[in-house]
């Protein structure tokens, strides 16, 4: 089964033994769970994944949570339409024991959002996962591991411009530093998204919901982005792919969109090529890193918000490491 609104009505016409091979791209195949509620409850399953969840990434994780829940009511031997808090806070309690609270939490939003779905598609009459309380899970500071600002500096210097996957390379991460983008914003660039007005050139990003982000380019990100552009020739073609994986042995490009596990695995790879531990580095480094290298510079955490595009300061305030490093002078305060 594809995407596609056919598939939903084609599932209401199938036997419930067929309805076992049917299969949502990025989703999988339909749960027995589901399978045996009925058609009613086989069309909202699908519309669940296919209308409402827009995001892939989203999909696929909130797929996965509702298929770990469903194989487990399996075993069990409970059905749908008979759930309750308690199976629910089972679940909950169970999976605690073996996944981190964030998994934990987001899983049971997952269940909590599914059965939303089916309650006001009158497939269930409540839902038992609303009462049902997810464990208490509060981060004060962020875990993303951050460069210093001569470690980025480093990393960028190291990468030089000797040939075309060099200077795509050095741009890539240098947007990342001084737009605080996200790695799937940059990788969804297309060349019209880095553009010039007025005297000022501007990146725009692709966030998530569909929203567009529009920062101005810092001048060195400026500067390798021209640099590599000129050297890739794809200047006027504005809806091509702004970063594109190499075309094999040829060392051209392929006028294929990188992926986010390109990126992962270029910088990886450029990590240690400079001589900084590839275990300290992720793709979403360079957003904090741009965000804590702004504030050590008397940047704002309002400034940085808007800059970064997030919802709350607090979000920006888990990429801020400035309080990090603690001086001698303080730790000699300690008069023992």
């Amino acid at each position: 089964m594809h995407e596609t609104g056919g598939e939903e009505g084609a599932s209401q016409h199938l036997p419930l033994s067929n309805k076992q091979a049917i299969s949502i791209r990025g989703v999988g195949p339909l749960p027995s769970l589901i399978v045996r509620a009925g058609d009613d409850a086989v069309r909202r399953f699908v519309e669940f994944f296919t209308a409402t969840i827009r995001n892939r990434n989203t999909r696929t994780a909130y797929a996965q949570a509702v298929g770990q829940f469903c194989n487990w009511c399996d075993t069990r031997q409970l059905e749908l339409t008979s759930l309750t808090p308690v199976a629910i806070a089972a679940y909950i309690e169970e999976l605690g024991t073996k996944r981190s609270a964030p998994t934990v939490k987001q899983h049971l939003a997952a269940i909590r959002m599914l059965f939303d779905w089916l309650v006001t598609g009158h497939v269930v009459g409540v839902n038992p996962a609303w009462s049902v309380r997810g464990p208490k899970h509060v981060v004060k500071k962020g875990k993303t591991p951050v460069l210093s600002a001569a470690e980025a500096r480093q990393l960028l210097d190291s990468i030089g411009d000797k040939n075309l996957i060099d200077l795509r390379d050095r741009a890539l991460i240098a947007i990342m530093c001084y737009s605080f983008a996200r790695v799937s914003a940059v990788v969804g660039m297309s060349v019209g998204d880095y553009y010039q007005q007025g005297k000022r050139s501007w990146i725009r990003l692709h966030e998530k919901g569909g929203k567009f982000h529009e920062v101005p380019a810092h001048h060195n990100a400026e500067a390798y982005l021209d640099a590599y552009l000129a050297a890739a020739g794809i200047t006027d073609a504005l809806k091509s792919p702004l970063f594109q994986s190499v075309a094999g042995r040829s060392g051209g490009l392929s006028s294929i969109r990188m992926t986010r596990t390109d990126v992962l695995r270029m910088i990886k790879r450029r990590a240690v090529a400079a001589g900084i531990g590839a275990e300290r580095i992720c793709c979403h480094t360079f957003r904090a890193t741009g965000i804590t290298a702004y504030l050590e510079n008397g940047g704002t955490i309002e400034h940085a918000q808007a800059i970064a595009a997030h919802e709350s300061p607090r979000t920006t305030k888990l990429y801020d490491r400035t309080a990090d490093s603690i001086g001698l002078d303080e730790v000699e305060r300690i008069a023992i």
